[in-house]
This record gives structure tokens, sequence and C-alpha cells, in this order.
């Protein structure tokens, strides 16, 4: 079932309505905004790392401030246990039996602060939900709300007491984003704008959670032609045979990057995934997913170069892709 160009528009007044209400609080990052709400809509998860006081935290709490949707933080620190991600049974002395007490990750939109703090024991307790939108506890499997996405973040300069992501985690995220700097003008502007009062907490719900769950549904069913997945998987399989890279993309990231382009598409007001829709999302989709070689590394080889040469070298489609 295709889309409608009156599903289309719908998407469109929603999607920018979260993007201004949060650009009110991220101010001139406006391309870092739309890959989050990008993110969410293509159904995934995205992992925000950078220096501390850019504005990671700000980021995802203003995505969930603009969703009238459940939100919990969760705060990751050497001593949390996966029980205090997860929930846990509690003994019930008047019924005389274990209630299962819900943890923050039954959530519509869950910010993990500072993953990388925390025991590999305590991170992969998210493993299960991120893929599978469910949790399991003392043997009993329990589905999670919808819609559901974990933003992460975490400092890539710190080291002591940290534990670095597994592939297999980081491979669960749809995006890896930097927020990076404001331009000066752009942090003037905040220190007159943040100055007396916080704009974070004027924020009001813009869309509801079951309009997040419609937008989601329309972005999968925007159409791909079979020579722009030849195109996808063309570049993933890139990356595995690349000289430079000591691990390749997986399968999962030739999937996210189709539904990654499908939303981009849904964005432009179109019901076909361009060749350009696939390129834009490249980057944020792949960055954390390859592994370069230690000779590469000494020559000062970068994973961002590395993925430029792959999308040049990979021939692109014709133009016109549409249905």
């Amino acid at each position: 079932m295709s889309t409608t160009p009156e599903e289309l528009s719908w998407f469109n007044d929603r999607y920018g309505a979260v993007v201004e209400n949060m650009e009110r609080v991220i101010q001139g990052k406006r391309g870092v905004v739309e890959l989050v709400v990008t993110c969410m809509l293509a159904g995934g998860h995205a992992l925000i790392e950078d220096v501390p006081g850019v504005g990671k935290t700000v980021l995802a709490k203003s995505l969930a401030r603009s969703i009238d949707c459940s939100f919990h933080r969760i705060q990751f620190t050497p001593d949390l246990l996966p029980s205090d991600v997860t929930g846990v049974s509690v003994w019930d002395r008047e019924n005389g039996e274990f209630i299962f007490k819900p943890g923050p990750v039954f959530a519509n939109v869950v910010l993990g602060d500072e993953i990388n703090r925390a025991s590999p024991k305590t991170q992969a307790a998210l493993l299960e939900a991120m893929e599978e939108l469910q949790v399991t506890v003392d043997g009993v499997t329990r589905t999670l709300v919808q819609p559901f996405i974990v933003i992460a973040t975490q400092n890539p300069i710190e080291h002591e007491g940290t534990y670095p992501l597994p592939e297999a985690q980081l491979d669960r995220f749809l995006m890896r984003l930097e927020v990076g700097y404001p331009e000066r003008s752009k942090e003037l502007e905040m220190l007159h704008t943040h100055g007396i009062v916080s704009t974070y907490d004027s924020l009001e719900p813009v869309i509801h959670a079951d309009d997040v769950v419609r937008m989601i549904d329309i972005a999968r069913r925007i159409h791909v032609a079979d020579v722009l997945r030849e195109y996808i998987v063309d570049v993933v399989e890139a990356t595995r045979s690349d000289p430079e890279l000591l691990l390749g993309a997986s399968p999962r990231a030739s999937l996210f990057i189709q539904r990654a382009a499908r939303t981009r598409a849904a964005v432009a007001g179109r019901d076909f995934v361009a060749p350009d829709d696939v390129k834009a999302v490249l980057h944020p989709v792949l960055n954390h997913r390859l592994i370069l070689r230690p000779e590469a590394q000494m020559r000062g080889v970068g994973i961002e170069q590395v993925i430029d040469g792959i999308a040049q070298g990979v021939p692109v489609p014709g133009s016109r892709v549409g249905p």
C-alpha cells in the first residue's frame, strides 16, 4: 500500500512542528535536530556522542517534551544494575505473590545519559528492548509501549571509569550523531535567550504519541525501487571489502539505510526514495558500525573519509527511480 499526497502533507505538518519546537531550545543546530526526528520516525534509536556541554541531554529531552508521551531518563553509573533499567519483581505479602515493578525502559522515549559509564552487563539490559521491543524479566516477556525510542548520550573524551559500547550494542543504534559547537552568533543568541529563563521549561507537546506511530507507518510505505535496493546493498558490501576497514557494516545497516532514506523522502514530500536520500543518511547510519585497521589509523585515515570514498566509488542509479 503506497502513501497518498494527503498523508505526506499531514506527515510534513507534524514533522515541521516537532523540529520547530525543538529549535526553540536547540538553536543553530537544525541539521542535528532533523536527524534525531528522522531517526525516531524511521523507528530507530540514536546515539549522541560529543563533548560535554553542547546540549546532548537537552536535545533528547526537548524531543520527548515535544511529544505527548511518556519519558524516562536513566542516569548510567558504574553501580547501576540491569534491574534498575528493566524492572524487578517484588514480593507482595498481602496477595502472596510477586508483582512486577516496571523499570524506566517502559516509556515511549528513554534517555540513557552517559551510557558508557555503566558496566557491560547493565548496557546489555537495553539490547533486547532496542531490537525486539520487549523485555524479559524472571522468564516473563513484556512488550514495550509504542512508539519506543532510546536516545543515548556519551562523551568521547572520557576514558577513566567508562566502558566502551561493544559492537553488538552499537549496531542497534540506527544513527550516531554529533551536536558540535554552535556558531558565534548562535552562542550569543543563546546567552540572551537562556540568560533569564530556560526555553525548555516552556516547551509544550505539539504532536501525540499516536501521531508518531502513524508517521512511522507512512514512512515505511514509501516506495523503494529495486535499483535503489541494489545500490544500498552495493554500498554496504563495499564497506566489507574496503582495504582500510577491519570490520564492515552488517545486514542490519542495509535495513537501517533503507528506513532512514524512506523517512527522508517522506520529509521531502515524495512517495519514492531517490539516490540523494540514501547518500544523505550514509554517514549517520554507518559511522559507528565501521572499524578502521590499525595501519589506517596510523596514517590518519578517518571513518568519515572512508565513507566518502565508498559513496563516490559505488555507481549511483539513474536520477529517475520513482514508481
